[in-house]
């Protein structure tokens, strides 16, 4: 299916690896322009060396990299700097640590209200208006499926992810969607990143047990009976950003193997 983007320019954040970079290889394989975004410069750089040898070079996409914290305003306006207009919005930042919510402070809270809330609403507040004139835009925000079944220890998540998709179900119905412009959060379950094998290393060492065998304990807890791949995010998120996908707005797409439990 030729997705009808190609040639249209994707901001992609915490593209370095992981989901993040799930999604820009898959717009890159669309032929889709990406300007990628991370902190860690040398990551970065190698993740999109390997996009342009592998794929933009017979896709003719360009691949651009910025090595910045987009939570922060500076980081945004060095990233901005580097190009102000995109088609393609897709908002990501590591999730904030679990813990006991006895804990946190109102430092830990607006951290993390930083970077998973305020962040993406920044994003799209500069972007959108842009979209909106050109009669096309695609925001895709990386969430958690902890917004449909929220896990206990990662509270921080839980409530900032939840307040972003309230905002999102509202100003997603906004006369954005008339001029053709979706927003819309695709929501991970476990997938085989760096983040999910650091959280079994802790359990494991908690438990005392080793981390394959929470792994594969993990693994039956989902009906697929496996890990989700970051490739395979990606081409969902492809999908949400296509031609195609213009009558899907406001929407809180789940991917996690069928492990969420209910109905709605």
């Amino acid at each position: 299916m030729d997705l009808g983007i190609a040639g249209k320019w994707a901001l992609v954040c915490g593209a370095s690896k992981g989901l993040g970079l799930g999604c820009a290889q898959a717009l890159v394989q669309e032929g889709v322009n990406v300007l990628m975004v991370a902190r860690g410069l040398d990551q970065l750089q190698a993740s999109a060396s390997n996009l342009i040898a592998n794929y933009a070079q017979f896709t003719g996409a360009s691949v651009l990299f910025c090595a910045q914290d987009i939570t922060t305003q500076s980081g945004r306006d060095a990233v901005f700097a580097e190009r102000r207009d995109f088609d393609i919005v897709v908002t990501n930042a590591g999730g904030p640590p679990p813990g006991d919510f006895r804990d946190w402070d109102r430092e830990a809270w607006m951290r993390a209200v930083d970077a998973n809330m305020l962040t993406p609403i920044e994003l799209i507040k500069a972007t959108v208006d842009g979209m909106a004139q050109h009669g096309f835009g695609r925001i895709v925000n990386i969430t958690s499926s902890s917004v449909k079944a929220p896990i206990d220890v990662l509270g921080l998540s839980n409530g900032t992810r939840s307040g972003l998709t309230g905002f999102v179900a509202g100003v997603a119905r906004t006369p954005l969607a008339a001029q053709g412009v979706t927003i819309n959060n695709l929501l991970p379950g476990v997938f085989d990143t760096d983040r999910i094998k650091s959280m079994l290393h802790t359990n494991a060492q908690k438990a005392g047990q080793t981390v394959d065998a929470l792994a594969d304990a993990r693994r039956k807890t989902i009906p697929a009976r496996r890990f989700g791949t970051p490739q395979e995010f990606g081409a969902i998120c492809a999908f949400l950003c296509s031609v195609h996908a213009g009558y899907i707005n406001g929407q809180n797409v789940l991917a996690d193997g069928g492990a969420y439990p209910g109905t709605f």
